[in-house]
């Protein structure tokens, strides 16, 4: 009998600490501090009962699941526990954003399909992509500006040796690697052309050909030189060292040999940054991120409003340096910023989507730019530039086409048009697009605008995208007036 009762009050004992365990995050969550995450979003506020008309809020019970899943108290807590016994005992990651990799290494599960070669850029997405830098160069080289584009490798790419053993690398062609073959073979073609007994200096040639530098090449060769690692450990981005030795590679790609290479620095290391992807699943845990200082007595200022490194905009001078710089850049372009803008005069480094021609088309900026991230290489063929597009004799070859949505909105001092070639039309890897409206033709870029066509997230590889000056044509136009044509090169 007695035992009877010992057990059954450690069954009500456990029943109570189980009981009063899960009560815990309900109990607590008043007196929890909002410390919000380390995801990009805005978390959900309280749901009412009722809605602003009055009447009863029937998702008020999916709302407030939403509202305590994000507010409990000890959430972060919890989560860094959770994300720790997972990474130890199982080697997976508690957020499906975040790759659990070997020894501590995080990647960005984004660059999973890169990494393993799947789902690709069709090719003649990688042809779009190659088009519309070349337009681009056209541009900077018609307003007196050197045109410069790079991509800022993945880690996987550089630090392949400790992504997780599941994720297998196939024998397919990347993205990288199909960017990598048609720009060689735009190049060969541009060069043929250039040397050829039979060229036209007259012709627009340049859309042809781009000035393009392998950083994932610079930083594999960087990588096997020196014994620190060049991007961080749990964060998605290069470190200093990668976003120096990247600095230093476009600078000789500029020809700016003169430029100090820092190479006299002091270097140091600290070990108080919190990586982003680790912040994501141990949101409580204390910054122990290394980073590598150079210790360097930057010259360089920032012109007008400052507030951090992610700013939108960002404008900088170097007293002492030469040359205008235009930079279109993403977050890999934080950690380079402060080396770019110690090698220019003047420097603007910008995040706007679409790209903007401000800084080119009035002088300003004589070298410009691209930096993308390789996971975000699609992007090229998904917004065009809010360039002037280029106007073109209609090519004897163009054939009208009938199956196409064209669609045209006013974009302050531009006509934008945009539209989707339907599939009954042929297109092959090579093929370009015209648009003629206001009685000109323009040379079109490879866009696939799919916000603007109501098809966000989805892709195509048959979308085009042009901005004509409405000094061209002051009028609306009216998309019933306008044609697209298509031509097929070799």
């Amino acid at each position: 009998m007695q035992q009877m009762k010992k057990k059954k009050f450690l069954y009500t004992l456990y029943s109570a600490l189980f009981i009063g365990i899960c009560l815990i995050p309900a109990v607590t969550m008043p007196l929890s501090k909002n410390e919000g995450t380390a995801e990009n979003r805005t978390l959900s506020s309280k749901p009412k009962l009722k809605t602003e008309d009055g009447k009863i809020n029937i998702s008020f019970f999916n709302e407030f699941d939403t509202y305590f899943s994000e507010h409990f108290g000890l959430r972060q807590n919890l989560v860094t526990l959770d994300g720790e016994l997972r990474t130890e005992l199982l080697g997976t990651s508690s957020n499906s954003d975040v790759i659990a990799g070997k020894n501590g290494w995080l990647y960005y599960s984004e660059t999973a399909d890169d990494f393993m070669n799947t789902n690709t850029l069709t090719d003649r997405a990688i042809n779009n992509i190659c088009h519309n830098l070349g337009l681009m160069n056209e541009y900077c080289i018609a307003n007196n500006a050197l045109f410069l584009f790079t991509v800022a490798p993945n880690k996987n790419s550089v630090y392949p040796e400790y992504m997780p053993y599941n994720y297998i690398e196939t024998d397919a062609e990347g993205n990288y690697e199909k960017f990598l073959r048609v720009y060689n073979q735009r190049e060969d073609e541009w060069m043929k052309m250039m040397t050829s007994s039979f060229y036209n200096p007259e012709q627009n040639v340049n859309s042809y050909w781009f000035s393009f530098l392998d950083l994932r090449e610079v930083l594999l060769n960087e990588k096997s030189a020196v014994n620190i690692p060049l991007y961080h450990k749990t964060d998605t981005h290069w470190n200093n060292a990668g976003a120096l030795t990247a600095r230093n590679a476009l600078m000789n790609r500029l020809g700016k040999t003169e430029c100090d290479d820092f190479s006299s620095a002091q270097r140091s290391f600290s070990y108080n940054r919190s990586g982003d992807l680790a912040e994501m699943i141990y949101p409580s845990q204390k910054p122990h991120e290394m980073q590598i200082d150079y210790g360097i007595d930057f010259k360089y200022q920032y012109i007008g409003h400052f507030k951090a490194l992610d700013d939108l905009l960002i404008n900088t001078v170097c007293e002492g340096a030469d040359g205008k710089l235009l930079m279109y850049r993403d977050s890999f372009g934080e950690a380079i910023l402060p080396f770019m803008a110690e090698s220019f005069e003047s420097a603007e480094f910008t995040r706007a989507v679409p790209y903007r021609s401000t800084g080119i088309s009035d002088g300003t900026a004589d070298t410009v730019i691209l930096e993308i991230v390789e996971r975000n290489l699609g992007n090229l063929q998904k917004y065009a530039p809010m360039y002037p597009a280029p106007e073109r004799v209609s090519p004897e070859t163009a054939v009208n086409i009938t199956d196409c949505e064209i669609y045209c909105e006013d974009a302050n001092s531009y006509h934008h048009i945009y539209g989707l070639i339907g599939e009954s039309e042929n297109l092959t890897d090579k093929t370009i697009i015209y648009v003629s409206a206001g009685g000109k033709t323009y040379e079109a870029y490879s866009c696939f605008e799919d916000s603007l066509l109501g098809m966000e997230g989805r892709f195509s590889d048959r979308g085009f995208s042009l901005y004509i000056p409405k000094t061209d044509t002051n009028e609306t136009i009216d998309t019933n007036a306008v044609t697209v044509s298509i031509v097929t090169t070799e």
